[in-house]
């Protein structure tokens, strides 16, 4: 488990909720509004867009089913754009099938709820992506499986020990200790360390992450990157 030095204030964050059928829109605004949110709503991708450009949000929901583009597609869209790919995302949708779930966080999603959901646990979710994604976390050191990144310091620690790394390693380690427990392709790391508009091969992720690990294995913290075969990298404490 990630853990955080403090537990960060939820209230004022702007949601936008991205979802066609009035019903729902209207109780999810509801319910996060009751929650202390500020909220935003959108029935279709273009007005979604429109919203984003007038004034961006913290986190977006967005249903996958949508009237003119697919919240799938507008997801993609929105981690392309330079501009838009640092906001988080959850997809609220009623495909429950372990497939649609994985192409929707592949897809770009930091999370993936289906319907029906209550609204305490939306809310729990909402809370969680925002402690991972958001940037009120950059001076709150995390820690897990014995390794401490110190943002604020620029430090990363295993062990209680500092590790002296590259900064393509420090970015790599940051970047998955703050996007736990998801497999991430090597053109995904790429697009999230690298940078869109760099180009590097993709073999070049390889590298780095055996550096990494070869920076944490005297602590044993090479364990917590494991490699999926025929999909990516994953940060995690569990067995993989």
């Amino acid at each position: 488990m990630i853990r955080h030095a403090s537990r960060p204030n939820m209230a004022g964050k702007n949601i936008l909720v991205v979802e066609d059928e009035p019903s729902i829109r209207d109780l999810v605004a509801f319910g996060l509004r009751r929650a202390g949110f500020e909220v935003g709503l959108a029935a279709d991708a273009q007005a979604a867009r429109t919203q984003i450009a007038d004034r961006r949000p913290d986190l977006l929901l967005i249903d996958w089913m949508l009237p003119d583009t697919s919240g799938l597609e507008l997801t993609r869209q929105l981690r392309r754009d330079p501009d838009t790919r640092e906001i988080p995302v959850i997809m609220l949708t009623a495909r429950a099938e372990e497939q649609d779930k994985i192409t929707g966080l592949e897809g770009g999603a930091d999370d993936y709820i289906t319907k029906p959901f209550s609204a305490r646990e939306l809310v729990a979710r909402i809370q969680a992506v925002l402690r991972r994604t958001g940037p009120g976390n950059a001076d709150e050191p995390l820690a897990t499986g014995g390794l401490t990144l110190d943002q604020a310091g620029h430090r990363v620690l295993a062990g209680g020990r500092p590790l002296s790394l590259g900064p393509t390693e420090y970015r790599l380690v940051a970047f998955f200790m703050t996007h736990p427990e998801r497999v991430w392709s090597r053109s995904q790391l790429l697009d999230r360390v690298w940078g869109g508009n760099v180009y590097v091969e993709e073999r070049t992720v390889d590298v780095h992450i055996r550096r990494l690990r070869k920076a944490l294995e005297p602590s044993g913290c090479d364990r917590l990157i494991q490699t999926v075969r025929g999909a990516g990298y994953r940060f995690s404490t569990q067995e993989g």
